[in-house]
């Protein structure tokens, strides 16, 4: 597959052949960035809303999260499983095979993203009743997450796009394109807040006006610079087998995403008896834990793209090569995260609620020095799972996430009505340890490892 003449451009990262850790950095350091800015779009969200519209507004956010979570999250996951198989063709240079799956990750990911529209808009409300979620921040929270939800295929265009381009190596221009639209949505989260008062509303207008601005930048790009992506009208054409192969794929990670989430939703049911400065202080400090995840999901999604085209290569020595690279490196960085958060947490905690109530600081800042040495734990988790579906696997990933679920359960049935928030801290991070072993085992004892 000759890359000049199908307009790949050197930003293209080589993973198939050369120094594995360089490739490996160098391809995870634009994902980190991107990972960084795409998580701006809901912290800068969080902090103009706690410092301009005070802790009810912040807790209304904090509140549909879960849910937000739980719609989106299987779209994305979906476009995240439907490029696994992308990048798989461009391992094994079968460019043709390459553009049908483009072609019908298109299809499926427009289709799916339509019925998770349809659907959030007949359950939220009902939905955030269920939750308990408190009547004095439940509006708020409804004209948030509807609005987001309205929009969940824009979403998923702008992640199947970088996924795309990701697949065959180029983690730059999502992360340019990101950039400018994280950008944008500050510009216009602060012209909807605070000059129009449009209130959470506002905040929600501006991330979706942002991410379609990035959508339209990185279509623009592939059609101009990666044309290997580029179905024609051929390449729709039905193909029952690889239809088979892309559902299979993208509808374990959409499932794992969607029950991942439904486990959160599950848990913010427990937060949400705990009364909203609780919900304040916890929606700040989840803020800040997935910022300081975001190296570990950097390497994740590195992995992913990484074993799935020394896959089609057939590199298997190559793919274990990398895991213990990775692993080593989530153990660094945690103890860094850790120490970071040691020092910092409750000014941190106060940076991003503008909250002075000493419950809202205390709870977020407690919550982070617990969680920070676990980040090793869930970096290990995560890129062993990320690897496990690039391989192919399906069902050893929701097996995984089956258990997440059957543990928040326990812990809102059982623990968080004894031990109220500290139950809630410890929560994940129990259930990690036992997440990592299961993954680690199903990953080392695979056919593919074992070669």
């Amino acid at each position: 597959m000759n890359s000049k003449k199908k307009g790949l451009l050197s930003l293209d990262v080589d993973l198939l052949n050369g120094s594995i850790l360089k490739s490996l950095v160098i391809f995870a350091i634009p994902l980190l960035i991107s990972n960084i800015f795409q998580q701006l779009y809901n912290t800068v969200d969080t902090m103009i809303v706690g410092h301009c519209l005070g802790d009810a507004s912040l807790a209304a956010i904090g509140a549909c999260t879960s849910i937000y979570d739980l719609l989106v999250g299987f779209a994305l996951g979906i476009g995240n499983g439907l490029t696994i198989v992308t990048a798989r063709s461009f391992g094994s240079k079968d460019e043709t095979l390459l553009k049908k799956s483009v072609a019908s990750s298109i299809v499926i990911g427009i289709a799916v993203s339509l019925i998770i529209t349809v659907l959030g808009s007949i359950i939220l409300y009902p939905l955030l009743e269920v939750l308990k979620t408190p009547k004095e921040i439940i509006q708020e929270a409804y004209s948030y997450i509807s609005m987001i939800t309205l929009f969940i295929i824009v979403m998923f265009a702008y992640n199947l796009c970088a996924g795309l381009m990701r697949a065959i190596g180029n983690s730059v221009m999502p992360l340019i394109f990101l950039v400018v639209s994280s950008c944008l949505n500050i510009i216009l989260d602060l012209l909807f807040i605070t000059q129009w008062n449009m209130g959470v509303k506002g905040a929600a207008i501006a991330t979706v006006f942002s991410q379609a601005f990035s959508v339209v930048l990185c279509i623009f790009y592939i059609i101009k610079k990666s044309q290997i992506l580029l179905p024609s009208r051929k390449h729709f054409i039905l193909d029952k087998e690889l239809y088979k192969e892309l559902l299979g794929q993208g509808f374990s990670m959409g499932f794992m995403s969607c029950i991942v989430s439904a486990g959160s939703v599950i848990l913010q049911y427990g937060i949400n008896g705990l009364g909203y400065l609780t919900i304040a202080g916890h929606t700040a400090a989840r803020k800040l834990y997935m910022f300081f995840n975001m190296p570990f999901v950097a390497m994740a999604l590195a992995i992913s793209t990484f074993v799935s085209q020394n896959r089609g290569a057939k590199q298997y020595q190559r793919i274990r090569e990398a895991m213990h690279i990775a692993y080593l490196y989530d153990i660094i960085l945690a103890i860094g995260v850790s120490i970071v958060l040691l020092v910092f947490s409750k000014d941190l905690i106060q940076f991003i609620s503008g909250s002075n109530e000493q419950i809202v600081l205390d709870n977020g800042s407690l919550y982070l020095i617990i969680v920070g040495p676990f980040y090793a734990i869930l970096g290990i988790l995560m890129q062993t799972r990320y690897a496990l579906q690039g391989l192919g696997k399906k069902i050893l990933p929701l097996i995984s996430s089956v258990i997440e679920f059957v543990g928040k359960i326990i812990f809102v049935l059982v623990f968080i009505p004894q031990f109220h928030y500290m139950a809630v801290i410890f929560c994940e991070p129990v259930i990690w340890c036992v997440m990592v072993i299961q993954l680690v085992y199903s990953f080392y004892t695979n056919e593919y490892i074992k070669k």
